[in-house]
């Protein structure tokens, strides 16, 4: 039986009380005066008055309880063909090290520091070493164009930035270098330092005077014993910046606080993953992502559990047994992917026969975030794995899941096509857009949280407080706006449609795409696929769906493309307007595996658009944009 429904009960009686106690798991060096101060920042304030640091807590605490020699972090990396494993007392050494490097620069309390790097265990170092000093850091995806990383170093104006010389994309090898000092030429806010640490598959030039060589700074400082303190910081201290795209195209700089942001993801490791201490943990995503912070990085620490840092991809490094690969070498007992991976995995071995070749016996459970799951790929994945596989909710925004399956209180009952249940702090409510409450379970409306927000959720925008009132608290008086839709069913469970961009309008009828998508999902030839709503002089807007065939389907695209309009006039009615399917070779995506709908819908609308700066094959929008224009005028309409 699972205590969701008690523990969810209990905090709604309590909230103060109910965090209070999951601020028990966290070493304090002064406790909170109040648990809750409801009149700090916009909307209240978690743990007022109390002292903590991030990188004691991930660090230095186990050391001290006697984990110093148990493994803390495993770098896997197809790309190098080469594994490295640090224990907790050897990752206490390097991140301590670093730390005295940066603080030799000057780096200090409240300093920014941009980390620019790959799937690189100095990646994770380099975020506790700044946690280590109370600095802040502000990590951007490695391998982001010169022109975003120099938008993010003016609004973040870093003391110092880590980088590497290049990171590794499957088979090709991106220079960071070049980009970094482009971005740094084209900014105003000049760093005072840049540490790169040297790969040997493609050092780099360094510039004298500015740049150190990671190895041999952090190197020399090991050698010397050199270590630092853990800085107190207070509880409301912002831990880091992370940069998400904003709808004007001006990057928003979510901040999230210190003690709030440990007491959740503590709270989330055993409750919602069902994670030991001990155990290995893995999430399959980049340390430049909100799940690379949460769930590489500090999550797994905090909880005393082993952290993957994996660079490779899900299929081609070497083949679609990659990810299963790394779950039996390494026991891993709690893996969390994005569910476009899953889909890329099934499109390559849609018998699962490399499933197979590994033991996965350790695994207990998959979980899947990033994009909606489709039901196909929930029933794919359970099939094959024999595991529970969770779908479940979150955002960059509020650093933990919002809803999910929380597995470390015995599994609910999985519904394919849901995120599961709201996790205590999230009290789910779907708005009209008028900002009423809809009462009648299973319509599609707006996903609101009621305020207060729980701890870790951010507490606002760098340096934009008018914009963080204005994006997520003006619409709905009282409550967050999450941008996406969807809808509650008569048991509580949250079914995410769209984000509120993508539900269209169609002759009147709002519509979600999501739902077209999980019609075509559930065809067996499709192994992912893609709905957006396009211009249409008559209705507003028409669906068009781009759909990916599974490997060895011989039935011609264009007979599949009858079938799938046939299965969402039948599935979803006449009223969707579904005519257009056009099968595509792959979609656009960004490195974390999000499809870039939004772009798609700009080139299919023909209005001016921009390369994104995450996509990870810029190549992919001219296939989509020549298939657009072939199909403009309703050349392979089925």
């Amino acid at each position: 039986m699972s205590r969701y429904g008690q523990v969810y009960a209990d905090w709604q009686a309590d909230p103060v009380g109910f965090w209070g106690k999951a601020a028990q798991e966290i070493d304090w060096f002064r406790p909170a005066d109040k648990v809750f101060d409801p009149q700090a920042g916009v909307w209240g304030r978690w743990f007022e008055g109390a002292l903590c640091n991030l990188c004691h807590n991930a660090i230095d605490r186990h050391v001290a309880d006697g984990r110093a020699d148990q493994l803390a972090v495993i770098h896997d990396s197809p790309a190098t063909g080469k594994t490295t494993k640090f224990t907790y007392a050897e990752a206490l050494a390097e991140v301590g090290a670093l730390a005295s490097v940066l603080r030799a620069q000057g780096v200090g309390k409240g300093d920014r520091v941009v980390i620019y790097m790959p799937m690189v265990p100095e990646a994770v170092f380099a975020m506790l070493a700044c946690a280590r000093l109370g600095a802040i850091h502000s990590v951007v995806f490695g391998g982001f164009a010169s022109k975003q990383l120099a938008v993010r170093i003016d609004d973040a104006k870093p003391k110092a930035i880590i980088s590497a010389s290049c990171g590794i994309e499957g088979k090709r090898v991106v220079q960071y270098k070049p980009l970094l000092d482009e971005a740094v030429d084209m900014s105003t806010a000049k760093p005072q330092t840049c540490v790169i640490l040297q790969r040997e598959v493609h050092p780099c030039e360094l510039i004298p005077g500015r740049d150190l060589d990671y190895a041999q700074v952090v190197g020399a400082a090991k050698a010397a014993g050199q270590t630092t303190e853990c800085v107190p910081v207070e509880a409301s201290h912002p831990s880091y910046i992370l940069y998400t795209s904003g709808t004007t195209g001006q990057p928003k700089g979510v901040v999230r606080d210190t003690g709030g942001y440990m007491t959740a993801l503590k709270w989330t490791m055993s409750n919602h993953y069902g994670a030991n201490p001990g155990e290995v943990f893995w999430a399959a995503s980049d340390v430049g992502w909100v799940v690379g912070h949460s769930y590489i990085c500090y999550g797994p620490l905090l909880h005393g559990c082993a952290t993957i840092v994996y660079e490779g991809k899900p299929v081609g490094t070497p083949d679609a047994g990659a990810f299963w690969r790394v779950v039996a070498e390494h026991g891993v007992t709690t893996f969390f992917t994005a569910p476009t991976a899953i889909r890329a995995i099934r499109k390559e071995d849609p018998e699962g026969e490399f499933i197979k070749k590994y033991d996965l016996s350790k695994m207990r459970a998959l979980f899947l975030a990033g994009e909606r799951s489709d039901p196909a790929t929930i029933h794919w994945s359970q099939d094959k794995l024999g595991v529970p596989v969770v779908d479940h909710w979150w955002q960059t925004e509020t650093g933990w899941p919002i809803t999910g399956n929380p597995v470390g209180l015995g599994v609910l009952p999985i519904k394919p096509g849901s995120s599961g249940v709201p996790l205590p702090g999230y009290e789910i409510v779907a708005l009209d857009d008028e900002g009423h409450p809809i009462a009648t379970p299973n319509t599609l409306g707006n996903i609101t949280i009621k305020l207060p927000l729980p701890p870790g959720v951010f507490p606002g925008l760098w340096n934009a407080e008018e914009r963080y009132k204005s994006a997520y608290f003006a619409e709905f008086p009282g409550y967050y706006a999450t941008s996406d839709a969807g809808m509650v069913d008569q048991d509580g469970y949250v079914f995410i449609m769209a984000r509120t961009d993508d539900v269209i309008n169609v002759a009147g009828h709002r519509l979600s795409t999501g739902a077209m998508e999980e019609v075509l999902a559930s065809h067996p030839a499709v192994a992912e696929c893609a709905v957006i709503g396009v211009q249409d002089a008559l209705k507003g807007q028409s669906p068009a769906g781009f759909f990916v065939l599974n490997n060895g389907v011989t039935t011609p695209p264009a007979q599949i493309a009858e079938e799938l309009v046939k299965l969402v006039r039948d599935r979803i009615g006449p009223v969707a307007a579904f005519r257009m399917a056009l099968p595509v070779n792959r979609l656009p995506k960004t490195r974390s595996g999000k499809v870039l709908r939004g772009t798609m819908q700009k080139i299919a609308d023909g209005l001016p658009w921009e390369m994104p700066a995450a996509i990870d094959d810029p190549a992919v929008l001219g296939e989509i944009e020549e298939i657009i224009g072939k199909n403009r005028d309703g050349g392979a309409k089925a």
